[in-house]
């Protein structure tokens, strides 16, 4: 776990970094007197937990917690604020907690053992691939919309092929079955990947898609995916495979037919 601690008055950031530092003794501790540079570190790794001072100078904490959740939405937001002037605030970004100081130390274990979001429900996976039936791409429960539906079909070719790298050849040859007009079809894949990596920044999804010179892959240890665990636990997956794989596509026709092999196997 790593804790950001911002507040501009160093004696209450020495109490914060002790007092966590005896509750989460193996958790990373950073502190700062400022947003800027807090703002910089969050943006090196993660933060799990962020105590804020909303009175922070330049640019204050609420707008910090703001940007520390765009990086990362499952921040947990806890306020240090001299007053409760800024509760209604912290309210209306979903903070995880808000203590006032002084006093303010004797809440943090209490709020640190009651975050928005534990580190146990951190650790489930934002994205789910729906292989089973239609192919659907979930993030956070929802349905990703993508501005052409060319551009799911990429996702899906990339799912199929299990984290390879599949380089442009193979997607163009895959999408478009004819072989007329390859220059047209290579401009149009250019949007279409430009279309994925606006998607899935507007997402917060950078690392899902690993891209190489003139090729992509899906990061498979990044996604839920019926497939994968199907395959890796067979009749102990909570997924079962019905019959039907990526229906909309042709081209999984051939994966099913693996699939139906490997599934009359189970039964063998």
């Amino acid at each position: 776990m790593t804790i950001l601690i911002a507040v501009q008055k160093e004696e209450i950031l020495r109490r914060t970094k002790e007092q966590l530092a005896r509750h989460s003794e193996d958790a990373r501790i950073l502190c700062f007197e400022n947003s800027p540079q807090a703002l910089a570190a969050a943006r090196q790794e993660q933060i799990d937990v962020a105590f804020l001072d909303p009175d922070l100078p330049e640019l204050n904490g609420l707008y910090l917690g703001q940007y520390l959740q765009d990086l990362n939405p499952l921040v947990n937001l806890i306020y240090l604020a001299e007053s409760e002037k800024y509760g209604y605030e912290a309210m209306q970004q979903h903070a995880s907690g808000y203590l006032t100081t002084p006093a303010a130390m004797e809440g943090i274990r209490r709020e640190m053992d009651d975050l928005r979001y534990p580190e146990s429900e951190k650790n489930k996976k934002r994205v789910f691939a729906r292989t089973f039936g239609a192919f659907e791409l979930f993030v956070d429960g929802r349905p990703v919309e993508f501005k052409y539906t060319k551009t799911k079909e990429i996702v899906a070719v990339l799912v199929n092929k299990r984290g390879s790298q599949t380089t442009n050849g193979e997607i163009i040859a895959t999408l478009w079955e004819d072989d007329g007009n390859p220059e047209r079809k290579a401009s149009y894949l250019s949007n279409l990947r430009q279309d994925l990596q606006n998607t899935l920044m507007s997402l917060n999804l950078n690392g899902i898609i690993l891209k190489q010179r003139g090729s992509l892959a899906i990061d498979a240890e990044k996604i839920e995916c019926d497939l994968y665990d199907w395959l890796e636990k067979k009749k102990k997956s909570k997924y079962t495979y019905m019959g039907e794989y990526m229906s909309q596509y042709s081209w999984a026709e051939f994966m099913a037919a693996e699939l139906d092999e490997i599934s009359y196997s189970f039964d063998g």
